[in-house]
């Protein structure tokens, strides 16, 4: 308990120094500054990597699974890039919603800090259910790996759907029963008019998000679930890839029309964690197994995407 603690304490820290200190007076985030931020999350969270072989080879954390320092470090590795890999998508939706409710770019960074400190609330209680389910169901693994399949082969049949969050259930259950502005008071999430308290853009984008992020997560715990059922690593490696996703959401949304073809690398990487929970309980795949495949197809959609001329599109002689 005392390093759930210790580990939670330290998370609540990096995000009072993020918007108390680093990012205390509202700016646009330049790709620069966001591509340091970024390095800096994922050297932190790969650094962690060293925290969970010293808990696992020390014994100051619980170990239900039983794992060797090494495979915890190479689990914990994993999970943290299947929910990277996978926050791409949510990046996507991040930037529909920004533009569908035409939130400026100065004020886009308080959004998703407050909605990523809800989102670590949710997974949190989602995790530890999810972690519970398995342990005493054991026959649940069987409905996370159908489930993730369904989720693969729905991302491969959507193509390029259009989302727009006006159109959302959230967005229309909101106006119903709080009133909604279309001024934007400063970083304001709620402004008053006419004696009327009202939510502005940056409160609906915040609940739109916030409420999306769970229905992503309903594939990404589901996914680290199948790496390992161990509640610490899944959480911790979920969390820190959270809390570097603000960073990156403004390195890549600039450039996610470029990586066209990072949306078959996610339908790669659901379709094997799908499958191999359906096996789990005949094959066991070595944790090697499941790290190359990640970063494979990961690697193999951002060549593709950068490489493969689109359909079209008349190259210069």
């Amino acid at each position: 308990m005392l390093v759930w603690i210790v580990f939670i304490a330290c998370v609540l820290i990096f995000l009072a120094l993020d918007l108390g200190v680093f990012n205390k007076e509202d700016h646009v985030i330049k790709s620069k500054e966001a591509g340091m931020w970024t390095a800096i999350w994922v050297t932190i969270a790969l650094s962690f990597s060293g925290v969970i072989y010293w808990l696992f080879s020390s014994g100051l954390t619980e170990n239900p699974t039983n794992l060797t320092p090494n495979d915890a470090v190479l689990k914990y590795i994993t999970g943290y890039l299947i929910e990277l890999s996978l926050s791409v998508d949510n990046v996507f939706v991040i930037a529909v919603i920004f533009t569908a409710f035409k939130i400026p770019p100065i004020f886009q960074h308080r959004v998703l800090f407050w909605g990523i400190l809800g989102a670590i609330i949710f997974r949190a209680l989602m995790i530890l259910f999810g972690v519970a389910l398995i342990t005493q169901f054991e026959w649940i693994i069987y409905v996370f790996g159908v489930f993730l399949l369904y989720t693969a082969y729905k991302m491969l049949k959507s193509g390029d759907t259009d989302f727009d969050p006006k159109e959302s259930v959230v967005f229309k259950q909101l106006k119903k029963i709080y009133p909604i502005t279309t001024t934007i008071d400063g970083h304001n999430f709620f402004v008053r008019k006419m004696g009327v308290k009202a939510a502005t853009p940056l409160f609906v984008a915040l609940i739109v998000i916030e409420l999306t992020d769970i229905l992503f997560a309903l594939d990404s715990i589901p996914a680290i679930l199948a790496i390992t059922a161990d509640p610490f690593i899944v959480f911790s490696s979920n969390i820190l890839a959270i809390l570097g996703l603000r960073s990156m959401y403004f390195l890549i949304s600039r450039m996610l029309a470029k990586f066209r073809y990072i949306n078959y690398s996610l339908v790669v990487i659901l379709a094997f964690v799908g499958s191999k929970m359906l096996v789990s309980h005949y094959i066991e795949f070595p944790e090697w197994v499941s790290l190359t495949v990640i970063s494979v197809s990961l690697i193999s959609g951002i060549l593709a995407s950068l490489y493969i001329p689109e359909k079209g599109k008349v190259l210069d002689s």
